[in-house]
């Protein structure tokens, strides 16, 4: 069985080639915030729908985690980075092969598992992977 890391993250786990972010978008200003939330960080109106995110976008920047950090459960090492989307929204992600990847390019969104947790179940998270063009 196969659970996401998060509710609310993802819009599906079962279907990788489907899976899309949520942020929310905030009825009243009109901005995107991530993760998806009801009450918008920039202005605090209530009401923010779930809005599913490009796919697709740029890695702004990247780097390399080596040590496992407290409560981590996954494997070490791995990428993690700032990717910009088409709506202008920068997202903090895992960078799945981190080594292919440089600032500037571009990158789409996959799922992959993260661990197993203490009931056998998978736990699946967002990544970003390299692509061209």
């Amino acid at each position: 069985m196969k659970i996401p890391l998060k509710d609310g993250l993802l819009n599906t786990i079962d279907d990788p080639a489907a899976a899309r972010l949520l942020g929310g978008r905030c009825p009243a200003c009109a901005r995107l915030s991530f993760p998806a939330q009801t009450i918008c960080p920039y202005c605090t109106h209530d009401g923010c729908t779930a809005t599913p995110l490009s796919r697709r976008g740029v890695l702004e920047v990247c780097t390399t985690v080596v040590n496992r950090p407290p409560g981590y459960e996954g494997t070490v090492p791995f990428g993690f980075g700032v990717v910009e989307l088409p709506e202008g929204i920068r997202i903090i992600a895992r960078i799945a092969e981190p080594e292919r990847v440089k600032p500037g390019q571009n990158v789409e969104l996959l799922t992959e598992s993260l661990c197993t947790d203490a009931e056998g179940r998978e736990v699946v998270t967002y990544a970003f992977k390299a692509i061209d063009g």
